[in-house]
């Protein structure tokens, strides 16, 4: 286990194989059949609410192990911590909620419906938002009353880790839920093709869920997955600019850009673009890049090989003569052993370099003009993601007709990110 903030090994993990995946998901099905099945959706909800209570408790313990495994800001790491509470909070109301169907049909006739769990799922994690992601993932799937096994990645693990702990002591049976550490070619594909898994949830990249989607289609296993970005924000001329610019600079600066729905691109309507481009520029020189216990605008990215390919990203644009605007400080106190990279704005970024079609995953923003809504919608769509957009402007027939045009998952209005869709 590497400290980001330093380079610095300081705990080991399991490197487990498949063997400990198959033993993992005897363990659920043990408990699935014998325990987890007998509990009422009351009960269940009334363990994840004492988990919530308990994480809660817990915070600053979390925020501390994620800033120094993930190299997550204090802040940051804190609200990751939080957001998982909430979660389970909020699946533990959902628990005896999940209704059947009467449907009318022929005289004579009653037909109903009622939701079954799958049974034992797999959850694989990844190293941005480990917290956040559990939460999301092995929260609802307990709260649908199944049970886990939980593939963390090797880069963020320990945070789950003591979760797991967390849950057994406020109750939850063995085998509910399974913490299996390794790495993705080892862990994660015996976990895919294991045949005791009913389900597999996944949130990564692109290649790796496309061979996880095979693996699984080999047996008929469904599959839930998020695949990254590379999400437009989309600036009007009659956009509340004040509102606009930290929401921009926030979205591809937090978690150091490594957020599958970074605001990557930001598209300006050329009326503004210069003076806008300035404003974001002088944003982006007063940021500050440091270790996590700084807790400073930006932390280190998560490996070196992640620096490397940022790294890769802007040589590239660099060869491609793509103006940069303005470029973020790293601090005299990081470690040259740190795995730091200050946020870039590029501008004037032609819609089919590489920097604007792929998943950065880095605090690099791009910038591009447009003319009108249709060369707007042109840009937005032009990449093969499509999980969120931005949409900066008053006009409310606008606000409602890019939303429709915007070919993404989720369109924020005036807003990016939970509670302004």
């Amino acid at each position: 286990v590497i400290d980001p903030s330093d380079g610095q090994p300081f705990d080991e993990l399991q490197r487990s194989n498949a063997q400990d995946i198959d033993t993992a998901v005897r363990a659920a099905r043990q408990c699935y059949d014998a325990v987890w099945t007998k509990l009422s959706a009351a009960e269940r909800g009334r363990l994840l609410m004492k988990l919530s209570a308990k994480v809660a408790e817990h915070t600053d313990e979390l925020a501390a192990i994620e800033q120094r495994d993930c190299g997550k800001p204090t802040k940051q790491a804190r609200a990751d911590a939080l957001a998982l509470a909430r979660y389970f909070e909020f699946y533990a109301g959902a628990c005896d909620k999940l209704h059947g169907d009467t449907i009318p049909y022929l005289d004579g006739y009653s037909v109903l419906t009622w939701r079954e769990p799958f049974g034992v799922v797999g959850n694989i994690v990844p190293w941005n938002y480990p917290m956040q992601i559990f939460g999301r993932s092995v929260g609802g799937a307990l709260a649908a009353g199944n049970v886990c096994v939980v593939k963390p990645a090797e880069d963020a693990c320990l945070s789950l880790i003591r979760v797991a702990q967390l849950a057994a002591e406020v109750g939850f049976p063995a085998g509910a839920i399974n913490i299996v550490t390794g790495y993705g070619h080892e862990v994660g594909d015996a976990l895919a093709r294991n045949p005791g898994i009913d389900h597999i949830s996944f949130t990564g990249s692109p290649k790796v869920g496309t061979l996880i989607q095979q693996v699984a289609a080999e047996r008929h296993c469904p599959v839930t997955l998020e695949l990254g970005g590379k999400s437009p924000q989309i600036i009007f001329a009659d956009a509340d600019l004040d509102a606009a610019v930290p929401m921009v600079i926030n979205a591809i600066v937090q978690n150091a850009g490594q957020t599958c729905s970074a605001g990557s691109r930001v598209l300006i309507e050329q009326a503004i673009y210069e003076p806008l481009l300035e404003r974001l520029g002088t944003a982006f020189e007063n940021l500050r890049v440091g270790p996590a216990t700084m807790d400073l605008d930006v932390g280190p990215l998560i490996r070196a090989s992640q620096q490397q390919r940022v790294w890769d990203f802007l040589s590239d644009a660099q060869h491609a003569n793509i103006p940069m605007v303005a470029q973020g400080r790293i601090v005299d106190e990081a470690p040259e052993t740190g795995y730091y990279q200050a946020p870039t704005l590029l501008r004037d970024v032609p819609v089919n370099h590489r920097i604007a079609q792929e998943e950065v995953f880095g605090p690099v923003l791009s910038a591009m003009a447009f003319k009108d809504e249709d060369h707007a919608v042109q840009l937005a769509n032009a990449t093969q993601f499509g999980l969120v957009a931005g949409i900066w402007t008053r006009d409310g027939a606008r606000q409602l007709r890019m939303a429709k045009r915007v070919q993404s998952g989720q369109v924020f209005i005036n807003n990016y990110g939970a509670g302004g869709g």
